[in-house]
């Protein structure tokens, strides 16, 4: 496999002709202590798989990337293709594999492979085509990079997530799911757009399921730091709970329309995925809605379940849940959403 190479360059005397382009200034002390790399590995080269690669290249946020897949032509286009542009952009090392070795001692390992979603097929729908094929990816990712954080983007992300959890062996706050940040943006999106404010200004979640069930949250939407539903109540002015429900109804909707007007999605969640990777390995503690284990929470129980909760993100992986809070009806269909996937997951027979 093609791969960027980190030999010298030596000339026909076997001399390291790389040292013969600079002459070093006097008095210059060797590097002593060299900053520590940032590796990132992302499985699967796919639409997904590569918006995601091209935006942590393009955004500096690794010093190498390792890609793996199992179409070995597919995957050594796709770095020789990335290779060609490294003149334009950030200097990073690209190496491909199909070979897990090749991922060892990455800080964050990037989940993407799976069954590719069809149009009109819900996302709980594809995990059985995806359970399998997590079984031949996470033991090697653990056992070649045991500090890591694996963060899955593979829909049904949420469950998909909790096997990882089951398959690593890793500790719950090194494993979690893209969940609903990505349904989180569009959420605020809309909200702007429909208030004519700036996206960035307006402070707005979904949470619970990345899919049908997902809960938007209604009571904590703030635009500049102004408290929207109760902002509208001090000020008696009328608004209509239909309108909400649109509102929301468009962010489940937002993934389906894309895939079925050009097929896949890819932009969105390539960057949605790299604002939570500079979260993680700049260890930033920014609170991202992402997929973790959320057993005891807002009184989720029966059972380890995985589903997007506002979380404070860093080095160490998931750092706490945000006490944001919910009111009755938000935390009942939280715990709705928490029994759609715990009724998939019953089904896996992981222990």
């Amino acid at each position: 496999m093609h791969k960027a190479s980190s030999s010298s360059f030596l000339g026909p005397d076997g001399l390291d002709l790389s040292n013969s382009f600079f002459t070093p200034i006097s008095g210059t002390a060797p590097a002593t202590s060299p900053r520590r790399n940032t590796k990132i590995t992302v499985v699967g080269v796919g639409n997904v798989g590569m918006a995601i690669a091209q935006t942590i290249i393009t955004q500096d946020l690794a010093d190498e990337l390792t890609l793996v897949d199992a179409n070995s032509d597919k995957l050594q286009g796709e770095v020789l293709d990335l290779q060609h542009s490294a003149a334009f952009l950030p200097r990073v090392k690209i190496n491909a594999s199909l070979d897990y070795a090749a991922t060892a001692n990455s800080d964050l390992c990037i989940v993407t492979a799976g069954a590719r979603q069809n149009p009109g097929e819900t996302r709980l729908n594809l995990l059985q085509r995806n359970v399998a094929l997590f079984k031949h990816i996470v033991p090697p990712l653990a056992k070649y990079s045991p500090d890591s954080i694996i963060l899955v983007v593979s829909n049904p992300v949420d469950v998909l997530t909790y096997v990882a959890w089951k398959l690593s062996g890793f500790p719950a706050n090194r494993v979690l799911g893209s969940g609903t940040n990505l349904d989180s943006s569009r959420f605020r999106f809309l909200i702007a757009d429909h208030l004519d404010v700036n996206a960035q200004d307006v402070q707005a979640y979904i949470v619970g399921e990345h899919g049908d069930s997902s809960v938007a949250l209604w009571s904590s939407i703030s635009v500049g730091g102004v408290p929207v539903l109760s902002f509208l109540d001090r000020q008696q002015i009328p608004y209509e709970k239909k309108t909400l429900e649109n509102i929301h109804k468009e962010v489940v909707q937002g993934a389906y329309e894309v895939i079925r007007l050009k097929g896949y999605t890819s932009w969105a969640i390539g960057y949605s995925v790299a604002s939570l990777a500079r979260s993680l390995l700049r260890n930033q503690r920014r609170i991202h809605p992402v997929s973790v284990l959320a057993k005891g929470f807002y009184g989720i129980q029966g059972g380890d379940v995985f589903l997007s909760l506002p979380a404070q993100l860093g080095r160490r992986g998931v750092l706490g849940v945000t006490n944001v809070h919910l009111t009755d009806e938000e935390v009942e269909k939280l715990r709705n959403s928490a029994k759609t996937i715990l009724d998939v997951q019953s089904q896996l027979g992981l222990k």
